[in-house]
């Protein structure tokens, strides 16, 4: 096919060649509008372009920005706070070619000095142009970051796919301009946020139960309960449907866990008020009957709450009392309750963000001395090498009926995986990489990091991280349970974080890397993970 015979991209006009022509001419210029000139960040020299930029502060300054992410571990939090920094305290830039902690973890860095085209580069880029020779040109000279003297011929085709991958990146300069504007927004807020909490907290204890309540939801911003009810909804009615509770309620591992902790330690339960967080089915309200609770406060937002109902009365018993709402937004017929037990965990331990539900519950509502079932839990991570596996659900794309799709890896890999995992392909010791105390974190606990260092057992591939938690209940009669590959599998299966090409390690080797883990900003059921080891930085969502 010649070029002229190329056929249209859908949904765009195909006119005579004058108009083509200058319809490409208008988007050429679209993009050379979006190179706003830049401000180097330890002089007053401007550059046309963030690659030439760059490239100026490494070779005038010595200040590496690759270096710099990899040394202090930037984000893209911790990024923007250091431009501003830079901006604001005019430091010298040999303080950042030693050590490894940041010194502008200040909130106050969050807050930019004057319109800056630095907090608007994508840390993402980084690698790209890094990759390119430090944006160094190969067509000729350059001045002031133009292009002088050579020219280039290009195909119809070339200068087709050219204009593609120019229109693709104009889009995304806007759409990070967008990201940009809200996080801004979203600072500002975190900002009133902690003003307030501070004020408060240099308040008298003694409040009226209203200024308590309005206490407790200001600590828990920039969590689950900050979610309009209707834009929840859609969490809350994936539980409506019998087939989730099916599948949870033969979780044998899961449903007996919870019944031996609850049974086996009645004299704890006699007499006692219980709340069931998220009650379901009301299995675990009527467990708490059962052992001998004086009265069982079942909460449910979704609809399976009316189906609860009839189970309880086909089941007779009588002291179980139903409240259907978001706990955050609901009154309960008592003031305090003894004991809050709730089957909260999501995949990975921490997807969905029902843990805020039980931290609102513990603060607004558990007495003096009460306790949380369970109570403690931990995440755990570990290396996992199946190369059947990683062939048919990565390598799947290069060959699909002929075809190659291998574009679609990058989307596939973006994504967390849960699925089973065989033990036979756990390669590596694991770490411990989160503890939860229930009584103890705050909303802030999605939010961590950990520094990893896993041992290899044998010779061969490493196809993926594989996550998963242990849940305990710390009662007399001790009961726990773990989503381990090395247990029977639970409905939670396991987290795995997939490589795009497997990677041979040898017995003895140590993998050390950082895992952090950052709740998803405008999700705060989801996560955003990121994992820096053997020489990668790989991301990853949940949601």
């Amino acid at each position: 096919m010649s070029d002229d015979e190329c056929p249209p991209l859908c949904e765009m006009e195909t006119g005579g060649d004058s108009n083509g022509e200058e319809e490409e001419a208008d988007e050429w210029e679209v993009a050379e509008e979006q190179n706003d000139p830049v401000r180097c960040l330890f002089c007053e020299q401007i550059s046309p372009t963030m690659t030439v930029a760059i490239r100026h502060a490494k070779e005038q300054h010595e200040f590496d920005l690759g270096e710099v992410r990899r040394r202090f571990h930037l984000d893209e939090y911790s990024y923007i706070k250091m431009i501003n920094y830079i901006r604001r305290e005019k430091p010298e830039p040999a303080v950042f070619r030693s050590g490894t902690s940041a010194f502008w973890t200040d909130d106050k860095y969050l807050k930019p000095v004057e319109n800056e085209t630095w907090l608007m580069f994508d840390l993402d880029e980084l690698d790209e142009i890094l990759l390119n020779g430090n944006g160094a040109g190969s067509g000729g000279a350059r001045e002031n970051g133009n292009d002088v003297g050579d020219t280039m011929t290009l195909t119809t085709d070339q200068y087709r796919k050219l204009q593609g991958i120019i229109n693709e990146l104009t889009a995304q300069l806007r759409e990070k301009e967008n990201l940009l504007q809200h996080a801004a927004s979203d600072i500002e807020k975190m900002k009133e946020s902690f003003r307030n909490l501070l004020e408060q907290q240099e308040q008298k204890k003694s409040k009226a139960p209203e200024e308590k309540i309005a206490q407790i939801r200001e600590e828990l911003k920039h969590c689950v309960s900050t979610v309009a009810v209707e834009d929840d909804q859609g969490y809350f009615n994936t539980y409506s449907h019998f087939g989730i509770h099916h599948d949870m309620l033969s979780d044998y591992v899961r449903t007996a866990s919870y019944r031996d902790a609850i049974l086996e330690n009645g004299a704890i339960f006699r007499d006692k008020t219980v709340l069931d967080l998220g009650c379901g089915t009301a299995i675990l309200s009527m467990f708490a009957a059962r052992a001998g609770a004086k009265d069982v406060i079942s909460v449910d937002q979704s609809d399976i709450i009316y189906q609860a109902m009839d189970i309880v009365r086909r089941n007779k018993i009588d002291n179980i009392k139903f409240v259907k709402g978001r706990l955050e937004d609901s009154e309960l017929p008592v003031e305090k309750v003894d004991i809050i037990v709730s089957e909260w965990m999501g995949y990975f331990l921490l997807f969905e963000g029902m843990m805020d539900s039980v931290i609102y519950a513990r603060k607004q509502y558990l007495k003096e001395g009460g306790f949380i079932l369970p109570n403690r839990c931990n995440i755990s991570l570990a290396g996992y090498g199946d190369l059947d596996r990683h062939k048919e659900f990565i390598g799947f794309w290069k060959d699909v009926y002929g075809f190659d799709m291998s574009c679609m890896k990058k989307e596939v890999l973006r994504e967390a995986t849960v699925e089973v995992c065989k033990p036979e392909h756990v390669i590596t010791n694991a770490n411990i990489i989160a503890n939860f105390d229930l009584m103890e974190v705050d909303v802030d606990c999605p939010n961590f990091s950990y520094d990893f260092e896993l041992t290899v057992k044998r010779d061969c591939t490493l196809t993926a991280l594989v996550g998963y938690f242990d849940t305990f209940f710390e009662l007399p009669e001790h009961v726990e349970f773990s989503t381990s590959p090395y247990t029977k599998p639970t409905h939670w299966k396991q987290t795995l974080f997939y490589v795009e090409e497997p990677i041979p390690v040898r017995e003895g080797q140590q993998i050390k890397g950082k895992f952090v883990c950052r709740r998803d900003p405008k999700d705060a059921r989801s996560l955003f993970i990121t994992i820096e080891y053997l020489g990668k930085v790989l991301k990853y969502t949940l949601n």
